[in-house]
């Protein structure tokens, strides 16, 4: 249930609710209207209170979620950065190692950082491309790893070949870290009850409309293509690798253009 609606685009659902919304708002103005005649002033007090509650519950959950979501966006921004520069230290860091093994070591952390310049540009529901290249990505840790034991049974020293497995370890543990962050957004749960409430709201205040005996007003349209527009962007940021607000890929970029011009 949580991958159907995560892979549906975010315009497309926020189309879907505008949609319902307006339905289920004629519906219950419809309602309210047959009521009109037999509701009491006490009757149409309680239920205004009602809309006035399911308002304040709406933005409740609304401010919940955004906030849960702009975390993840910020989290997942912080995590590149780091891996960039764990990828950046490791680099500098293999020019310590014995020349037999440090053009060998650049050439590969060259590599890497291409695969991870890629694996930030493929979106998370092209499952099969996206662990294919963390795959590869992998297998060029497990080559490094190869590397820093030659080095280190040719050079002891905590000073170069010690200093370089820190970073390197360091290096493989921000790939971990960014790669479960990528995994992690506002659970379905939450964003169906958000959605369920929208609903719920947009019926009573059709129901209020009609109870009072007038059409919704532009004011009140205006309020609901808002709310649609605000969970549309809740949706959006939640989705690190596509939509409108995606996490910005300089940090890496700028590193791999480095390395390609210090290896030209």
């Amino acid at each position: 249930m949580r991958e159907l609606l995560y892979a549906l685009p975010a315009p497309l659902i926020a189309l879907l609710l505008l949609v319902s919304l307006a339905g289920i708002t004629w519906g219950g103005l419809r309602l309210g209207r047959r009521r009109a005649g037999t509701g009491t002033e006490a009757y149409r007090a309680h239920v205004s209170a009602a809309q006035g509650s399911l308002l304040g519950l709406l933005a409740l959950l609304m401010g919940f979620t955004f906030s849960m979501s702009l975390q993840r966006y910020d989290a997942r921004s912080q995590a590149l950065v780091e891996e960039a520069n764990a990828i950046g230290t490791t680099w500098l860091r293999a020019g310590l190692l014995p020349e037999l093994v440090a053009a060998q070591t650049k050439a590969l952390l060259r590599d890497y950082t291409h695969l991870r310049v890629e694996a930030g540009s493929i979106s998370l529901d092209q499952a099969g491309d996206r662990a294919a290249v963390n795959a590869r990505a992998i297998a060029v840790q497990d080559q490094l790893w190869q590397q820093a034991r030659q080095a280190a049974e040719l050079d002891k020293s905590p000073v170069t070949s010690g200093l370089y497995i820190q970073a390197l370890n360091g290096m493989i543990d921000a790939f971990g870290a960014r790669d479960a962050l990528l995994a992690r957004h506002v659970p379905e749960l939450v964003l169906l009850l958000l959605y369920g409430t929208i609903l719920l709201t947009g019926a009573v205040t059709g129901y209020t409309c009609g109870l009072n005996g007038h059409r919704p007003s532009t004011v009140a349209h205006m309020f609901g293509l808002l709310i649609v527009l605000v969970a549309m962007i809740i949706i959006d940021v939640d989705r690190p690798r596509r939509g409108f607000i995606t996490v910005d890929p300089t940090p890496m970029l700028t590193l791999k253009d480095s390395i390609d011009a210090a290896l030209k």
